[in-house]
């Protein structure tokens, strides 16, 4: 039985936050569980034109997938994307062959990094870069705002944005040249990914703040190089995520491939113990989902075999493996990653409860978004 976003049963979902729920719903509790700490990206326009999707989410019960309008891997401008029309089909039709609602996560931050591009019928959206420079509240507020709606009007639920790096290298690759950064100043960042994020949950977007610890003062990019910003970091660029934690947000975290020896010697961010648990969850206070940038970028995958990197992440801390599929290709990365998940708990690598702590989390976030009816 599939249930809509606004028929979910209430006594379903208080026994799934206690963990027990899954059990009830399915003959294996782990498989649910693992199923929904993974997000995929995926090929076609339609449900049916890649055939191992539809399994992924009715079989594998995966939490999410993300969009793109570009195929990377395969040099090719047909992914997700093509029309608003196309777009709600999709979406509406990748929620029907849900039992537990996805998350549909998209990067629409606006400028450069836009999904949704005028030439394919969407509106234009100002770059973080440009609404820094205004630093005019309203203005922030507006461009959020209509963001939001058009992601709600596409059944879209969580937008891959704001970007808290602070722009202290306008030379970087992958930040500054890109306008992806309001400022270089942690105070005109916290301010403006505040207002964006509190717009976007205000019309039932879900945001999620990145890149953490900050990616602004690099000078390559994850996607394609090992990332060292050992030299260039600063610890201003926790601000951001320190303002808008006490200031109560709880809404996820996207962490950063970078690295940094001071921090961790050994790991970068996304699979460092020390800087997710350590540093976002015990010194900042962070309570809330933290979801690993794409584990197919180069920065991770040349240097860590899947089994590594996600043994790596589990043990970081990270409640969202996020499996972009557009930095190379693979089909079956759901299933992969489902059953590296699966033989760690086996072999009591992973304790079964550290999975439980990230599902209880996850479904703690869907139930406050996807579960209400509007």
């Amino acid at each position: 039985m599939r249930y809509t976003l606004c028929s979910f049963p209430v006594l379903f979902l208080l026994l799934i936050l206690s963990g027990s729920a899954a059990a009830a719903a399915e003959p294996d509790s782990l498989s649910v569980k693992i199923g929904q700490m993974i997000m995929i990206g995926f090929r076609g326009l339609t449900v049916e034109n890649e055939p191992s999707l539809a399994a992924d989410i009715r079989e594998r019960g995966i939490g999410g997938v993300v969009l793109f309008d570009y195929d990377v891997p395969a040099a090719s401008t047909v992914r997700n994307i093509e029309s608003p029309r196309q777009l709600a089909r999709l979406t509406a039709d990748l929620q029907q062959q849900a039992q537990i609602p996805l998350f549909i996560a998209i990067d629409q931050e606006g400028g450069r990094v836009n999904r949704l591009k005028p030439s394919r019928g969407f509106a234009a959206a100002l770059s973080a870069a440009h609404l820094g420079r205004l630093d005019n509240a309203d203005s922030t507020r507006g461009a959020a705002n209509a963001t939001a709606l058009m992601l709600k009007k596409l059944n879209i639920n969580m937008n891959l944005a704001p970007v808290a790096d602070l722009n202290t290298n306008p030379s970087n690759p992958v930040i500054g040249r890109l306008e992806r950064s309001f400022s270089a100043e942690p105070g005109v960042v916290s301010r403006h990914a505040k207002l964006t994020a509190e717009t976007y949950r205000g019309n039932g977007i879900i945001p999620v703040l990145k890149h953490f610890p900050g990616h602004g003062s690099s000078a390559t990019d994850t996607h394609r190089d090992f990332t060292d910003v050992t030299a260039s970091w600063s610890t201003e660029e926790l601000d951001p995520y320190r303002n808008l934690i006490r200031s109560g947000y709880s809404d996820p975290v996207m962490t950063a491939h970078i690295y940094h020896a001071g921090l961790d010697r050994r790991y970068p961010a996304t699979l460092s113990k020390k800087v997710v648990t350590g540093l976002l969850r015990h010194d900042l206070g962070f309570r809330g989902i933290v979801i690993s940038d794409d584990l197919q970028m180069k920065a991770v995958a040349d240097r860590y075999s899947l089994e590594t990197a996600i043994r790596l992440a589990l043990d970081a801390g990270i409640d969202i493996l996020l499996f972009a599929n557009n930095s190379v290709y693979d089909p079956a990365i759901a299933a992969k990653a489902s059953a590296i998940i699966r033989s760690l708990v086996g072999r009591n690598i992973v304790d079964r409860k550290r999975i439980d702590r990230s599902y209880n989390r996850i479904m703690e976030l869907k139930e406050h978004y996807l579960f209400r009816c509007k």
